[in-house]
């Protein structure tokens, strides 16, 4: 062998172990020491324990659903939200048909036809049993707007804006979480 095949044979396994060894580190070091973002992609609150809307009303047609709790006075917030729902709907274009904005009303919330919910006739009202509503949202708050998947569980909250700028802002982000869902989503 000439010293020209020796250095080849040499650089081989250097060469191997750089191709397929130090991607693992970086990899490693990268994890290890937080160089890249951790962050999910959705927008809203994760709910880590299973709210089940089937509690309410079992016999819901299996579609994505966007929930608002009517409060017992309707300020701001409120309004924005029933408009947002409503706006986020009509965004939605095609796949409008796949998901229900719901209005849930019980007997001590405000009255829905003084509120912009009149404006909108595709959010559906829904008049459940205050005890009902306890029983789904359990110790968590219902002040927010929901996402519930076609099985009936509340997956994502996000809390209500007072400000319009903010409302507008926040509608984006659930629309955004909304077509991500309905894409990965076969059912509903």
């Amino acid at each position: 062998m000439s010293r020209s095949e020796v250095k080849k044979y040499r650089k081989t396994p250097l060469l191997l172990a750089i191709v397929f060894v130090l991607p693992v580190v970086l990899a490693y070091l990268a994890l290890s020491y937080d160089w890249f973002n951790k962050a999910s992609t959705n927008k809203g609150q994760l709910l880590e324990t299973v709210l089940d809307l089937n509690l309410i009303n079992s016999e819901l047609e299996p579609k994505w659903r966007l929930l608002f709790v009517m409060p017992q006075t309707c300020q701001q917030s409120c309004e924005n939200a029933l408009y947002s729902i409503n706006q986020i709907w009509v965004a939605l274009g095609k796949e409008s048909d796949r998901v229900e904005p719901v209005v849930l009303v019980h007997n001590n919330s405000a009255n829905p036809q003084s509120t912009q919910i009149v404006k909108h006739p595709s959010v559906v009202v829904l008049q459940v049993d205050e005890q009902n509503v306890n029983k789904v949202f359990k110790d968590d708050a219902a002040d927010g707007i929901f996402i519930s998947d076609t099985l009936g569980n509340i997956i994502l909250k996000y809390p209500l804006k007072q400000q319009e700028q903010e409302a507008i802002q926040q509608s984006r982000d659930i629309l955004s979480d909304l077509r991500k869902l309905l894409k990965l989503s076969r059912i509903g």
